[in-house]
């Protein structure tokens, strides 16, 4: 019985660390693509330099973010990256099928902790985690097929303001994009203070302060990102 029960904390642990690392991704990835907001208030939205050079002068601040996002370190954390969100989505639904079968049958994503888990995102993270596949499916087919593909492949990259608008002139993929983010809001809310729980940070107060903390971080986060896809839909 032992064993089974630190076998599960370990199992929630690397969930935990993965969940961790792809916050901070999506918080710099986030920022980055909110260069492009502070574009189109500065009147340098859509100003990208006529030469190949990364960091030109005169480019955007948007251009320069993924001018960043093509520099050698960046390009070597992608499998990094890949792997990361592998193991959280991998781990998320093992846990899931986990939960079930110890139950005896369907039942809906609960977390065996001390805190209560009174929301709906908390017993629906596997239905949220599969809404935001989609997301993921989204940006891979729309953003960085169209960029870091093409400069790992030798091609050439699509202009990134040009990209933002074509994908969010159209309102049915704006109106996906912000319901998406909606699931991934509910799913970071709870995985922030779940994750510090995992680790041992399960006392009242601190659990408390965690969830208005996560509640924060991810409203920031998908709050960018839904600024910036608005942003676009106006540019456009």
């Amino acid at each position: 019985m032992a064993n089974a029960f630190q076998y599960s904390i370990g199992r929630k642990f690397i969930q935990a660390i993965s969940g961790a690392f792809l916050i901070l991704f999506m918080l710099i990835h986030a920022t980055i693509n909110f260069f492009s907001v502070i574009d189109s208030f500065t009147g340098k939205f859509g100003v990208v330099a006529a030469d190949d050079k990364l960091f030109s002068k005169g480019d955007g601040l948007f251009q320069l973010g993924c001018d960043f996002m093509s520099t050698p370190f960046i390009s070597i954390m992608v499998p990094v990256l890949a792997l990361g969100f592998i193991v959280h989505i991998g781990y998320g639904i093992y846990l899931s099928w986990y939960n079930m079968k110890a139950r005896g049958g369907f039942k809906r994503y609960e977390v065996a902790s001390k805190a209560k888990a009174d929301s709906w995102s908390s017993t629906n993270m596997l239905v949220l985690g599969i809404v935001v596949l989609g997301i993921l499916f989204f940006h891979l087919t729309h953003f960085w097929a169209e960029m870091q593909l093409q400069e790992f492949t030798g091609g050439e990259a699509e202009n990134p303001y040009e990209l933002l608008k074509l994908t969010f002139g159209s309102v049915i993929n704006l109106v996906c994009y912000i319901v998406w983010f909606v699931a991934v809001w509910l799913h970071m809310c709870h995985g922030f203070w779940s994750m510090f729980q995992t680790v041992g940070w399960s006392g009242s107060v601190w659990m408390k302060r965690l969830k208005v903390i996560g509640i924060v971080v991810a409203t920031i986060i998908c709050g960018m990102f839904v600024a910036v896809a608005v942003n676009a839909f106006i540019q456009a």
